[in-house]
Order: C-alpha cells, then structure tokens, then sequence
C-alpha cells in the first residue's frame, strides 16, 4: 500500500506542537542555534560510529537473536462470557490477538503511533540522535534516566529481547539491536512487528487483542480518534487504557491528534471532527462481585468441552441485573448489621426453579477475597436443613395436621434443646415446622428414620457427605449454599429435582457450536401430594412462623430458616413463582456471631433481594399453593411413649444407624 509521506507544516501552530521539527529550512536559524545543530550532528555521528563498532563486533562474534520466528505469534486462547440477555459480562485469558501487518490496515493506524512515538520513524536507522540527545540532557539535568527518547525500533528491541531495567548497558545495547533490525526488516515489517507485540493494559498484547478488548471491534475497523486512544496508551499502560480510565484515554489521544495534525498526517477538519467524537468503550458489564459466577462458570467449561485449544464465546444463565441486586442487598445487608452482628461474610445464591443460576454473590468482596462461599464453604444448615427431615416423615405415612410432641428430647448423652428453650406441647407438624422445633424434628427423624432423610436429601440434589444419625435433623452435616439452594427448587417446580447449571452454550469465535445444554434436571423426586404439603408449611413458616421478615407483600413466598450451634451460621432459603434464593451469613473459619439467627438478617437480605427481583414481574402463585393443606390446630396426639422408652429405642437406633451408615458411605466411596 503506498503512504503519503508526512510533510511538516509552517504554522506557528506545527512548528510550536513539533518543536523538535529539523525540518524547517526557512529562517535560517540564529548563530547560537547553528553551533548546537552542528554539535547534535556530531554527537549523532559519534553515536553512529560507536553503535556500528558494536555491531561490527556483535555480528562477528555472532551474538545477534534469532530473528527466524519473529512473524509467529501464539494468540491468547480466551474465553468470552455474556449473560442470558445476550450482554458482555467478561473476557478471561485473551492475552494476544492474531496478527495483522500494518500495510493491511488503515494508515491512520499506524501514522498515530508514529506521530506520538517516534515523528521521524520512516526516516531514521533505527537510531534518532535529536532524540537520543534530548534525552541524555534531560537525564543529566535529572542526574537520573528520566527520558528515553528511543525510536519505535528501539521499544520493539526492549520488547523482543531486553528486561526492562533502566540503566545504560540496556540502552546501549537496546540501541545496537534497533539497528540490527533496521538491517534485516523493513520499516513495514517493523512496524507490524510493534503493532503486534506492544503492551496496551488490561493484560492484551498487540492491536487486535486491544481493539477488541476495549472496543468490541476489529484492528482494521479502528476509527481515527480509537486509533489515537490507543497510540495514546502505550506510554503508561495502566494509566491511560480506555477501560480502566476513559477519560485520562481521551486526554492523552488529543495530544496524539494534535500531533497528526502538526506532521501532516491529518488536516484540520480531520483533526476537529476527531477531537469532537467520544468513541464507545466495549465496556465489561459485569458487577464487582461477578467474579464469584465468572470463575465458578469458566471451571466449568473443560467439563463440556475439554481445555480449549481457541477461543470461545459461552452464553451463561447470568443475570446482570438480578446479580447487581443481590450484590446491593448483601453489601447493604452486611454494613447495616454486620458489626452488631460480628458476621463479616455472606453469600446469595439465586436460580430458577429449574436450576438456571441467575446471580451469584460469593463473599462480601471479590476484590478482597476470591474464595467463592456460595459455592465451595462447606456449613451447617441448621434448620435450614428440615425440610428433607418433614419430607421424609410425609413420605412415611405423616400429614401436616398430624400431632407431633414438642417437648424435652434425650438421646443418650445428647439432649437436643429447642431455641431459647420455648417448647409448645403437643402441637402439628405445620405448627412445629413453622415454630422451627427442634424436638419435632429430632422426633420426625427417629421416627421415619435418619437414612430415610439421608435418601430424600440425596434425592433433592444434596450431595455432600451426611451422616444418618439422629442429629442430622438439625442440620449438623454440612452443606454449600449452592447444594441447598437447589434442593429447595424441587419444592419450588412442582417437585422436579434440578442440578444448577449456568451454561447454555460454548462456540468457537466463528460460531461452531461444541456445546448446548439439552438436559432436563433430575425428573420427579417428590410425589404432588407431598410437594403441595411442603409447599403449605413452608408458606406458613413466612406467614407465622420464623421467616415472617422474608415476607414480601402482595407475594406468595415460602421459605425456611436456619441457625447452626453455636452461632456459627445462620440461613434463610425460600422461593416464589419466578426464583430460588439461598443466603447465608457467617464467618469464615467459623467464628461464632452475635446471637444472628436465619429469621433475621439473613431473611432481611433475601426481603431486600426478591423485592427488587420480582419488582417487574406480575405476582403468581407458588405451583403447589392450591393443593397446600389447612392447618390443623387441634389433631389428638399420637399414642403416648414415655420418655425412657424413647431414648432407649432411639439409642439403639443410632448404633445401627452408624454402622448402615458407615456401610453405605463406604459403598458410596467405591461406586
């Protein structure tokens, strides 16, 4: 392609902007000014000679880089997210893009970095001894190396293969191999090798990896004043990359047109209607705390499609939306209430009732801990977990308007007690489900069988290691908000099982396709009578039980509380029509709290959440509601048992429960 030569302009304008310009033959210059062009030449002539004996002696001694494989580039296999709606949420692992010659491209590329960089490229040898001269007496004006002055060769030398340390042997040597390769390429060809290799922030390499890191574009689509933004860049990276400052980038791209205008590579209408235009930034969308769901979807994609080998665009279940509100709600959640509290962590986990993860909030800050909570911390769910417990009882013959006695418990040496010691008697399993009974439940559990609850957890998606013995029916075996989250979907769906997933798609760049999602859960794991009983006590426990502050008005909400010993964690999980939400808070390494409980904060910040979720969205009833039963208040109580009875039978239910428990967890371990 052939270049318009730039040709310096008269005006007092060019000649102020390009000070440096030796171009200018008319006035002549004053004597003062003579005597020091004539020194720079000699300094120049000098710098000649030395460089050319260097390189004689390099050449000889052949110590020169192979310059072979200086045209073969390794693009970076990156992986673009975007979220159900179609919008960018982050590139991760984009470090190279492919490479493009500079003839290829539009001039005004290459003439902006040139301009900026290094005015006299396509004259000198590779060496500019004004602006080697400059600089040496600006650093000894410093007393220390503040100015470079090097060419475009010269930064591709450093680049190539120099460390970047300052000192004088660098610039020495940085000087000799800018010369080699002005002898062995041509200024096309270096200049495509600096458009292809240079640093532009943001982690990207190169002109192509940067136009479509921060413009969503292609390099030989950049407009002008894009091209100058990143002409504009290369000397601070991370101060002027338009991502991470967009305004500082505009700042600097102006001195960069100023300085295409004043060597003639652009007119002056050009130069206004390029300093009048604000590109768009091809921004990342995602929230802070994206990058909980960000990491938590990339591990996932080897399992679809092995380790990529190019790059690929993976369309997620994300919703930047419904993310910014649970990251508003926890943030709000913990600053408001965290220091009475003593809780410095949480996490939010929000799908649809099918499994589709919509957000995912991790931990308090992505920034100050990449540790996903939500996905990876193994807690106690407490209550939270007796759902599983009154599944199991309704699938053993049990109704929600049967009597239960809530009352003292022993099992051997261990006497589960009720929260702050308030017992009701005899009352229905509604009402104790409601009132989150721990009696109850460690009765229900004894009574249907603590296995029987392991199976229905399994069954509901719960896949982390649960002992059955009597304990687990408060929650005592750990769990991840995740894996709880999307066992409370089955009550959510009408009684369809899901496995969470928060992919749709994985394509190549091109657009072949090497994965879609075609799955359709874990089918029916809870017979429809059941699933609208636990619809109605879950319900319940929103209207007048322990999840009254997760209530949201004019909405069908259901849910269930959670607090494990001592303090340590506290939930609130529960479901409308349209999602799923699971928080937890607590803190990491198990620290106790300040007496925080499931039906408190944690249910406030699920409150908080689902007002803003479902704000758009028309109410709807929960899919089991009409089939849900009446609450009955006064069912006769079952048989009487006295309560040595009880702890002998339950004793020995447990032995035989640790030893089918072991059995079955060892089988689970070989198959």
């Amino acid at each position: 392609m052939t270049r318009r030569e730039p040709k310096p302009r008269k005006s007092g304008r060019a000649r102020e902007a390009d000070e440096d310009s030796w171009d200018d033959a008319p006035p002549p210059p004053p004597p003062r000014k003579r005597v020091f062009r004539k020194a720079v030449f000699v300094v120049a002539a000098v710098w000649v000679l030395f460089a050319g004996g260097i390189i004689f002696a390099h050449w000889l001694e052949g110590e020169f880089p192979d310059t072979t494989n200086l045209f073969i580039y390794e693009p970076g296999k990156d992986i673009t997210l975007v979220d159900a709606k179609g919008r960018l949420i982050a590139r991760r692992g984009l470090t190279m893009g492919q490479a493009v010659r500079s003839e290829e491209l539009p001039e005004h590329i290459g003439n902006a970095f040139i301009a900026v960089e290094d005015r006299r490229f396509r004259y000198h040898f590779g060496v500019d001894p004004l602006a080697l001269v400059r600089a040496a007496i600006a650093d000894f004006r410093a007393g220390a190396f503040v100015q470079g002055g090097s060419t475009l060769t010269q930064q591709l030398a450093k680049n190539l293969f120099l460390k970047p340390h300052r000192t004088l042997k660098r610039k020495i040597d940085e000087a000799v191999l800018a010369l080699y390769l002005e002898s062995k390429f041509s200024k096309d060809e270096i200049l495509t090798l600096y458009l292809n290799r240079v640093y532009f922030g943001a982690g990207v390499y190169g002109i192509e990896a940067a136009t479509e890191r921060f413009f969503g574009k292609r390099a030989r689509d950049l407009t002008l004043t894009e091209a100058a933004i990143l002409a504009g860049s290369v000397k601070a990276p991370s101060r002027y990359n338009p991502e991470a400052a967009p305004n500082a980038a505009l700042v600097r791209a102006r001195i960069v047109l100023d300085a295409m205008e004043a060597n003639g590579f652009i007119d002056r209408d050009t130069w206004q209607t390029a300093t009048s235009t604000r590109p768009k930034i091809a921004h990342n969308f995602a929230t802070p705390g994206s990058g909980y769901f960000i990491d938590y979807a990339i591990g996932l994609v080897p399992s679809f499609v092995g380790e990529p080998t190019e790059r690929l665009v993976v369309e997620t279940t994300f919703d930047l939306d419904l993310q910014y509100a649970a990251e508003r709600a926890v943030a709000s959640g913990l600053a408001k209430e965290g220091p009475e509290l003593a809780v410095s962590q949480a996490a939010l986990v929000t799908m649809t009732p099918d499994g589709a993860l919509r957000a995912l909030v991790g931990g308090r800050s992505y920034d100050d801990s990449t540790f996903n909570r939500a996905t990876e911390a193994m807690r106690q769910p407490g209550s939270a977990f007796k759902p599983f417990v009154y599944l199991a009882a309704l699938e053993r013959g049990r109704r929600p308007s049967d009597s239960v006695v809530d009352e003292p418990v022993s099992i051997g040496d261990w006497n589960p007690d009720n929260y702050e010691s308030n017992y009701a008697g005899t009352i229905t399993l509604a009402q104790a489900f409601a009132r989150s009974s721990n009696s109850a439940a460690v009765r229900l559990t004894t009574e249907a069988g603590p296995r029987a609850v392991v199976h229905v957890a399994r069954r509901l998606g719960i896949n982390s290691r649960l002992n059955a013995v009597p304990s687990l029916a408060l929650g005592t075996s750990e769990v991840t908000p995740l894996e709880l989250t999307a066992g409370y979907a089955a009550f959510a769906n009408g009684g369809m099982g899901v496995l969470p997933y928060a992919i749709l798609s994985i394509k190549t760049l091109s657009g072949k396709v090497l994965y879609r999602r075609q799955g359709s859960g874990l089918g029916r794991v809870i017979a429809a009578q059941h699933e609208a009983e636990m619809t109605g006590m879950l319900t319940e426990t929103i209207v007048s039980g322990t999840g009254r502050q997760a209530s949201l008005a004019g909405r069908d909400i259901a849910g269930k509380t959670g607090t494990s010993q001592g303090y340590r964690d506290a939930w609130f999980v529960g479901f409308s029509a349209d999602y799923v939400a699971g928080v937890w808070i607590g803190n990491d390494g198990g620290a106790p709290m300040n007496k925080a409980t499931g039906g408190g904060l944690p249910a406030r910040i699920f409150k908080s959440f689902m007002t803003e979720a479902e704000k758009k969205l028309p109410p709807r009833p929960l899919l089991g509601a009409a089939a849900a039963p009446v609450v009955a208040e006064n069912t006769p109580p079952p048989e009487p048992q006295t309560a040595e009875v009880e702890q002998v039978d339950v004793a020995e239910s447990e032995k035989s429960t640790d030893v089918l428990s072991a059995f079955e967890n060892l089988l689970e371990r070989l198959f």
